[in-house]
């Protein structure tokens, strides 16, 4: 996690690989899930991680566990369409938002069930403060993706600039529910707080 922006908070780290099975012990299990679709596959892996996520007993293997999600989340059954989601965050990220915003459409048009795309749109949509549109976009990762605890912590942080306190303490603790370690979440809880303090 870099800082709490929500921007950041959805590009973090993108690339932990798989560990290679060796154990042969384990090999009728992988023998068992040859048979399974690529994306049945990165489900059970999903539902493996979260679960271990919440077991995880150091900073250090928790990074690791939320890495591997990350990667997973942005493989899809189309290497079309993850070439496009690597343009997006490439323009988005070298400072061209038209570019990234065209390249999105594109993305969420023709692979409307990869969330992803949706989020990486709200991600850029929540830096040009569109905020309803960013929110639109959140709640189709949801609905793809119910445990995207970066667009929960980006439903929070948008809530939080527009000063709706409540909705925003409630979508940060639903991601923190799904990520015990995201301290990013953690400091803007701290942040909300002073914030009602204010008032």
């Amino acid at each position: 996690m870099r800082g709490i922006r929500y921007g950041l908070i959805l590009l973090a780290g993108l690339g932990l690989p798989a560990t290679a099975q060796t154990n042969q012990v384990e090999a009728p299990a992988e023998a068992a899930t040859a048979a399974l679709s690529p994306a049945q596959k990165r489900a059970d892996e999903l539902d493996a991680l979260f679960a271990r996520l919440h077991q995880s007993d150091s900073d250090e293997a928790a990074r690791a566990l939320e890495k591997r999600i990350w990667a997973l989340w942005t493989i899809s059954d189309s290497p079309t369409a993850e070439a496009l989601l690597q343009q997006a965050t490439k323009a988005m990220n070298d400072g061209a938002p038209k570019e990234s915003l065209s390249i999105l459409n594109r993305l969420v048009g023709t692979y409307p069930n990869f969330p992803e795309a949706w989020n990486r749109r709200a991600t850029l949509y929540y830096l040009m403060k569109r905020d309803t549109e960013a929110l639109l976009d959140i709640q189709r990762v949801l609905d793809l993706e119910p445990r995207h605890f970066a667009a929960l912590a980006g439903r929070g942080l948008i809530y939080q600039r527009q000063k709706k306190f409540t909705a925003a303490r409630k979508a940060f603790e639903e991601a923190l529910k799904l990520n015990p370690g995201l301290e990013a979440v953690k400091d803007a809880i701290k942040e909300l707080e002073r914030q009602e303090r204010d008032i």
